[in-house]
């Protein structure tokens, strides 16, 4: 069976044939099962009958009240026996997606998320090597990468890690097409709201999308916290707009952000008047609130007052405090027809004893994934993930529609996927750290192409599936 998922949206993934042709047969059985007793009842109904008779024949009255039941009980009988020749469920097999796209696109405009759930969790599955059909860009030509995830830039030569495909298990997800994405996003804006990581994200769907598009119909603008590809025949932008803790903070700036102590305020309104007007928006928060050592500031009041008041927090609940911000934003200002997802925790790679390999060993010059079912690193605060499940429940409950894209699980098993050495670095590495590379290998961000891209073709599932 398909276990369900958390999400919202329309029809459009499907299960095994084999699981659905196993409930059809039980339930033609319990249906035969019904039947059979129902029909030993009216026999026993009518013996019960016959041999009371004999002895009320005699009695005119009697015997002629005897016809009402036992008309009653031949009627019944005969809908018993009717009712054996109809299949009163419709089931309808499943669909395999890239087969029957129409059938079930048409099924999708009707159907709600909750039936897709209870067929497939498409964050549940493996990562099958594919070096047919991946990677699908090459990162090299992709004109809008970043340097600190080009990792083939930066001197990576083993590049299997761009060859590995998420398959979800009993079920497939639609196969990247650029063309239909940009085609959905026709006079829209999606902006990815959030982090490094979710900057990261950006980057890999930028790349995915910008190659189809010819040089003078595409632009990218760069101003200030809001990054924006443009592709002009589709009047569509992909945007990026930098707000680590999604609510106000010291560290808004998007060079300078590297703070020593960071400084909360809980308000949400001027960074969402970047974002208020989109159709898709993609939030991100996380790595920011896992700081070791480090506690949160709350300021009461403004950046601008001279004299800071400022309330001390651990960091988690400074997260929960911005989740409600956030939340409560989205509930009284945010347009119903806007499509919402919250990215899960992105999991780091820099205990090497977790897979088997020494204390010391983090992320560099790993090449392959981990294939041990249900691995999950120390490092990954699953309670963080759990306050954004239980803050997105509440939404729904209150009518809005948001989708948690839980990314987590399956980029636990991609120690392979961190760029480690081979990335631009913006300080200058020291001759001891060159002499034990491990000391200042990434193993937070991704590679791209890699990882983020399963996580973009997750995203398109959706957007495909729903009305966008």
């Amino acid at each position: 069976m398909c276990s369900s998922l958390d999400g919202s949206g329309e029809q459009f993934f499907s299960c095994s044939h084999t699981n659905s042709q196993n409930l059809h047969l039980q339930s033609k059985s319990r249906q035969l099962t019904r039947t059979v007793c129902s029909i030993k009842a009216v026999l026993l109904h009518w013996r019960w009958r016959c041999m009371h008779t004999r002895d009320m024949a005699k009695n005119p009255t009697t015997s002629s009240a005897l016809l009402v039941p036992i008309l009653a009980s031949l009627f019944f009988l005969l809908v018993i026996v009717v009712s054996l020749s109809y299949d009163k469920v419709d089931y309808i097999l499943p669909i395999r997606i890239f087969e029957h796209q129409e059938q079930v696109e048409t099924r999708s405009s009707s159907t709600s998320v909750s039936n897709q759930e209870a067929e497939c969790d498409l964050f549940s599955g493996r990562w099958v090597f594919d070096d047919e059909t991946r990677p699908l860009y090459s990162g090299t030509q992709c004109k809008y990468m970043h340097d600190e995830v080009a990792c083939e830039k930066y001197g990576r030569r083993d590049l299997k890690h761009q060859q590995w495909r998420w398959q979800p298990n009993g079920c497939d997800i639609p196969r990247f097409d650029a063309h239909e994405l940009l085609t959905r996003l026709k006079g829209k804006r999606m902006v990815f709201v959030g982090d490094s990581l979710n900057r990261n994200q950006w980057v890999s769907m930028v790349c995915m999308v910008e190659s189809i598009v010819s040089s003078e119909k595409k632009s990218m603008i760069y101003n200030g916290s809001l990054l924006s590809f443009r592709a002009k025949d589709f009047n569509a932008s992909i945007d990026f707009y930098w707000s680590p803790l999604l609510v106000e903070s010291n560290c808004d700036d998007p060079v300078l952000h590297r703070m020593t102590n960071r400084i909360m305020r809980i308000s949400i309104e001027k960074h969402a008047r970047q974002w208020t007007d989109a159709d898709i928006l993609v939030f991100n928060s996380y790595l920011w609130w896992k700081k070791p050592g480090m506690k949160m500031k709350v300021l009461h009041g403004s950046f601008e007052d001279e004299i800071e008041n400022l309330e001390e927090l651990e960091m988690a609940e400074g997260f929960q405090l911005a989740l409600k911000e956030w939340s409560n934003w989205l509930e009284l200002n945010q347009n119903p027809n806007v499509k919402l997802f919250f990215v899960s925790l992105s999991p780091t790679h820099v205990w090497g004893d977790e897979w088997g390999a020494a204390s010391d060993q983090n992320c560099y010059n790993e090449t392959e994934p981990i294939h041990e079912e249900g691995y999950a690193s120390r490092g990954s605060d699953y309670k963080m993930l759990h306050m954004v499940e239980s803050t997105v429940a509440k939404m729904r409950r209150k009518g809005m529609s948001v989708q948690i894209l839980n990314i987590t699980q399956l980029s636990e098993y991609r120690k392979d996927g961190h760029p480690s050495v081979y990335r631009r670095y913006w300080v200058n590495i020291t001759q001891e750290q060159l002499a034990e590379p491990s000391s200042y290998s990434d193993c937070t961000h991704w590679c791209v192409p890699g990882v983020p891209d399963a996580w973009n073709e997750l995203l398109y599932s959706y957007i495909v599936s729903q009305q966008v």
